[in-house]
């Protein structure tokens, strides 16, 4: 039933309608979410064609007509001002194309700030106290803005320019005209115009036309720097999931030759009905058979499972997941694209394209914004040449209008937000990692949960010791871990763990029976620990113990029974302990009024038995990864906002899919990539914390949303009137985006009446 499932899912993914090719591009040169949206439109504009271009990894997934080539599909971007190229077939790359931007952007960022410092302090004094002016000051200017204006600010003027050419514009556009505008205007000022005369005082250097004003240019283009480095890094970690899967797969494999030999070859490589060797602590590199050779496979990774699965000749193996002992033979059935593997890649793919195709609000009203902007200077220079006739006064007050208008409030509104609260969240064990999700948290109804790693410690532990009449609970576990600390086994593991004798006993004549139990001699009495039914055979088991063998079992726990000579004389339950803070977490969660739901690959008893221990509402169990999706996806169909908390890489594609994807920051790179909030510490007390801390973010974010819009609102008819010149416009800009880093600042207190 599970591989029909899973074969179903993966068929799901790769095969096409007839005449339909899926195609994937890398598409560069996007530089904000109505990057993704206009080059999305673009490709959506041929005919034959529907694609979705995902800003977090810059990939454009492409449904086309057999009669679309991909150099139609690449050319029509390239005119639309995006460059692009056929994705290669394997999995995606290391190479991270926002990590590289983030890096170009803070080398930019730095060199502006060294300059703008020194560049504002001279810029003002020159401008409001013109006796200080000396002979070159206009050069010294000009050297120290330059750089800044031209260099720094050019990401923003390449966007503009190629905004241009396709008649569109967007927040670029405008920080770019702001920016050439108030420079070319200071640059004439001081060195053609008004700069050349002195000021009769204060008052008519800030109301008159005698005014310097290029650390308005300099400082747009150093707060604006800010906000985009600190969005490029967090686009960074966003995408790293895909790149998290690319490095757990096996990059080489050794195929087993007609003569016995081994040939290691790339794994890419690898063919349908070839053998090959995995030994212990290798990932197994297809899905296949098992052809020779017993094992325990770690597979919590892949399908949830709380403990290790035992394979023998006969049995399936799942690409992707680890052999812990034991050296197997496989036979290759699904290799490349047709693995599991490769399917759960295409999932986290698709559920982050479907995330990132939710836009930020500036990027939204921008445009609408932007054009309005651009207008109204036009006009208000326009107006004021016509009532007045002075050239400098129609051009600065266009200018005022400009600068005003710049979008440097808006830029900070979101990066400073996120960066106080991820301060702050890291204090508190938590980690923000995005902000898109984040504009739904106000709107979460429905918590769900995984269980192993997650509500659960992930490692199993002895829960229970029923011994016989005439046997005490430390000499049979003192037994049992003496035979069993000669095994490498999970269960093998959690009963020497359980054993508290200071002086061990010690078993000789160790052997082990693959996938049945082990035998030792411990003080000349043969010890066995395994399966009840092999430890069972040829041995009578008491009344008491098969009740509590059948009563565990029923609660989902793995028995194991211990026998000494002829006589059963234990029942030892082991099972993955519910972390102690599941409880509090799940309860804090439902006076909230959170449904709460645990969705996981382990059996229905067991979930069913997590869930009464913590609490949880309800229970979804025996699901593969792509079941966990597609519960998330019922929900979201019957209207509910969803957050998952997970920490496998089985949860990785639920964590991208959900609205809000919560992480445990020790679970696997895959999930922490996936997800929107890191938990980076174990205790689940954290979910509910995080959850009020997001809120608080959001909350934050949209008060200096409206803040930034309204200041822009209410100031540019001031500005348009000619009652600002440029250096006050720079000025009340300046206080705008103190106003909204003083607002980001109260998250820094977060938290600290609930005593954290």
């Amino acid at each position: 039933m599970t591989t029909s499932v899973a074969a179903d899912q993966d068929d799901k993914n790769v095969t096409d309608t007839a005449g339909v090719t899926r195609i994937q591009l890398d598409v560069e040169g996007m530089s904000c979410g109505s990057c993704a949206t206009r080059a999305e439109s673009t490709l959506n504009k041929i005919d034959g064609v529907r694609a979705s271009v995902n800003f977090a990894t810059h990939v454009a997934t492409v449904e086309a007509a057999d009669d679309v080539s991909v150099e139609d599909l690449c050319a029509a971007l390239g005119s639309a001002g995006y460059p692009a190229h056929r994705r290669a077939e394997d999995a995606p790359s290391d190479d991270d194309p926002d990590a590289r931007y983030a890096r170009s952007l803070l080398r930019r960022l730095a060199v502006a700030a060294v300059l703008f410092i020194p560049l504002a302090d001279l810029s003002v004094m020159f401008a409001v106290v013109p006796d200080t002016r000396f002979t070159g000051w206009q050069w010294v200017l000009t050297a120290l803005a330059a750089p800044i204006v031209t260099w720094a600010a050019w990401p923003f003027h390449a966007a503009a320019w190629r905004n241009a050419r396709h008649g569109t514009a967007t927040m670029e556009t405008l920080i770019s005209i702001g920016v050439t505008a108030a420079s070319a205007w200071s640059v004439y000022t001081i060195f053609f115009g008004a700069g050349q005369r002195r000021s009769d005082g204060i008052v008519d250097a800030l109301l008159g036309s005698d005014s310097i004003y290029l650390e308005v240019a300099a400082g747009v283009t150093v707060f604006v720097l800010a906000g985009r480095y600190f969005e490029a890094r967090a686009r960074s970690k966003a995408g790293s999931a895909l790149r998290a899967l690319a490095a757990l797969s096996a990059k080489s494999v050794s195929v087993l030759l007609a003569d016995g030999s081994e040939l290691e070859i790339p794994a890419a490589e690898l063919k349908e009905g070839q053998r090959f060797v995995v030994r212990p602590g290798q990932s197994i590199a297809a899905d296949g058979l098992v052809a020779d050779g017993a094992a325990a496979v770690d597979m919590s990774a892949m399908t949830g499972e709380s403990k290790p699965i035992d394979v023998a000749e006969g049995g399936s193996v799942i690409g992707g997941t680890v052999v812990l002992d034991g050296r197997l033979i496989v036979e290759a059935a699904a290799v490349g694209a047709d693995t599991r593997f490769a399917g759960m890649v295409r999932l986290v793919e698709e559920a982050q394209a479907q995330k990132a195709d939710a836009q930020r609000l500036a990027d939204r009203i921008s445009a609408v914004f932007v054009p309005c902007v651009l207008i109204l200077a036009v006009l208000t220079g326009l107006g004021w040449l016509a009532a007045s006739g002075d050239v400098d006064r129609a051009v600065t007050a266009a200018l005022a209008v400009l600068v005003i208008a710049c979008p440097c409030a808006l830029g900070l509104a979101t990066p400073t937000a996120m960066m106080v609260a991820s301060g702050r969240g890291a204090q508190l064990g938590i980690f923000l990692k995005g902000h898109r999700a984040l504009e739904a948290i106000r709107s979460v109804d429905t918590v769900i949960f995984d269980k192993t790693g997650t509500l659960t410690t992930g490692a199993a532990t002895v829960t229970g010791v029923f011994t016989a009449r005439g046997h005490r609970r430390e000499d049979v576990l003192a037994a049992a871990a003496a035979v069993e600390s000669g095994s490498e086994h999970a269960v093998a593991r959690a009963v020497v763990a359980a054993s508290d004798q200071r002086a061990p006993l010690t078993a000789i004549e160790f052997r082990a029976s693959a996938g049945n139990g082990v035998t030792g001699v411990v003080d000349g009495v043969l010890v066995a620990v395994g399966r009840p039914a092999w430890v069972a055979r040829g041995r009578v088991v008491p009344a008491d113990l098969a009740a509590a063998r059948k009563d565990s079992e029923a609660r989902g726990q793995t028995v194991v029974f211990v026998a000494a000579g002829d006589a059963v004389c234990a029942a030892i339950t082991v099972a993955d302990g519910v972390k102690e803070s599941a409880a509090g977490a799940v309860a804090a969660l439902r006076e909230a009024g959170l449904h709460t739901l645990l969705v996981t690959g382990d059996n229905t008893a067991t979930a069913e038995h997590i869930a009464a221990q913590v609490g949880i509402d309800d229970v979804v169990a025996e699901v593969l990864p792509e079941g966990k999706v597609e519960v998330i996806d019922a929900l979201r169909a019957q209207g509910h906002v969803v957050a998952m908390v997970g920490d496998g890489i089985n949860d990785g594609p639920a964590l991208a899919r959900a609205d809000l994807g919560l992480a445990i920051g020790r679970g696997t790179d895959v999930a922490i990539g996936a997800a929107d909030i890191i938990l980076v510490r174990d205790s689940l007390d954290a979910v509910p914390l995080a959850l009020g801390l997001a809120k608080e973010t959001i909350r934050t974010i949209r008060i200096n949303m409206i803040w930034a819009f309204g200041y822009n609102i209410a100031a540019i008819p001031i500005a348009m009137a000619g009652l600002l010149n440029p250096l006050i416009a720079g000025a009340a800009m300046a206080f705008s985006s103190f106003l909204v880093v003083s607002n980001s600042l109260r998250l820094r207190k977060f938290g600290q009446h609930a005593g954290h």
